[in-house]
């Protein structure tokens, strides 16, 4: 695609308050050369800036039931199917929980996901534990979500009138691609899970996994039906092959194939949030900082389930280097 149909399509997306990408367009996106892949990112952060502003969010998380699932996801750590050297361990304690919240908060986040292996909690023990947690969190100024799986819409119910205000799930990627990732539930059950979520009122937290094998067109497929759903927040995590996984030995994405990802995200999702997760610097390396200018508005800082993330401090120092604004 040349620069004066970038530009023009910017200038539709910028100018028509409906107007997106369709599949065509965005996989045309990809074929930009590497030379005017600053034209791509340009326009996708003026798509940013017009929408969401300066300010980054930042969001932190808890493991707080790790490892023993019974999913086969295909580069999950915490999947029984795969001998992973992990830590396995059943639901932390509210109070647990909390103090990692209190944390979260002291260094930056202004938004707290506890987050629990297996395809949903069920004990009415576990769901109470949560419940205490939510309630706890809430007194700390700092937004409490929950990534728990599949839910019925009953467990969702309770937990929002306990006061649990974002609920995460991703779909992971495209529809048609999923079954070469998972095969111990099936695609509809997410979806249904995010549409039950969004019923009832969450702030809903939905996005995927690249870089697992999937081609550009399962990417785009993926954003898209995000933009069908409504969601108000896309994850983008890109993955850090993990041993004994059946994709311990995927290759890294490239630099310029990430960015261009998220830019095209961002110009399809231009209203959402767009949150860059786990995988984000071993994956981009010094190249990292440009996800904030390629479209994205926030950041999950601190460690993630079951990798090493980024000192928190180094991403307040990177949001500042690029003037932009920390969350109050």
């Amino acid at each position: 695609m040349s620069n004066s149909c970038i530009h023009k399509l910017l200038g539709d997306i910028l100018n028509e308050e409906n107007r997106t990408l369709d599949i065509e367009e965005a996989l045309s996106l990809y074929e930009i050369e590497d030379k005017d892949i600053l034209d791509l990112l340009s326009a996708a952060n003026k798509v940013k800036l017009k929408y969401k502003g300066k300010k980054v969010n930042l969001c932190s998380i808890i493991n707080a039931k790790s490892g023993r699932c019974p999913e086969d996801c295909k580069f999950c750590a915490q999947s029984s199917y795969y001998p992973t050297e992990i830590s396995t361990y059943p639901l932390l304690p509210a109070e647990k929980i909390t103090e990692s919240a209190k944390k979260a908060y002291e260094m930056g986040a202004r938004e707290f996901s506890i987050v629990t292996s297996g395809k949903g909690i069920k004990t009415k023990k576990e769901i109470d534990t949560i419940k205490e947690a939510v309630s706890k969190i809430k007194e700390e100024d700092i937004s409490p979500c929950a990534s728990l799986g599949i839910l019925s819409y009953e467990t969702l119910k309770e937990l929002k009138e306990a006061g649990l205000s974002n609920y995460h799930h991703n779909l992971e990627t495209s529809k048609n691609f999923f079954p070469n990732i998972c095969s111990t539930h099936n695609y509809e059950e997410d979806i249904l899970a995010v549409k039950n979520a969004k019923k009832l009122g969450f702030y809903i937290c939905s996005g995927g996994i690249f870089g697992i094998g999937e081609s550009k067109k399962d990417r785009i497929e993926l954003a898209l039906t995000l933009a069908e759903l409504d969601v108000n927040s896309v994850p983008m995590n890109f993955l850090n092959p993990i041993k004994s996984t059946p994709l311990e030995n995927e290759r890294n994405l490239a630099p310029f194939e990430i960015l261009k990802t998220i830019a095209i995200f961002r110009l399809i999702l231009k209203t959402k949030d767009i949150v860059i997760c786990g995988g984000r610097v071993i994956n981009l390396r010094d190249l990292h900082p440009f996800v904030l200018l390629a479209g994205a508005n926030g950041l999950l800082t601190g460690n993630y389930l079951t990798t090493q993330g980024r000192n928190p401090l180094d991403d307040r120092q990177m949001i500042l280097d690029l003037q932009l604004e920390l969350p109050e």
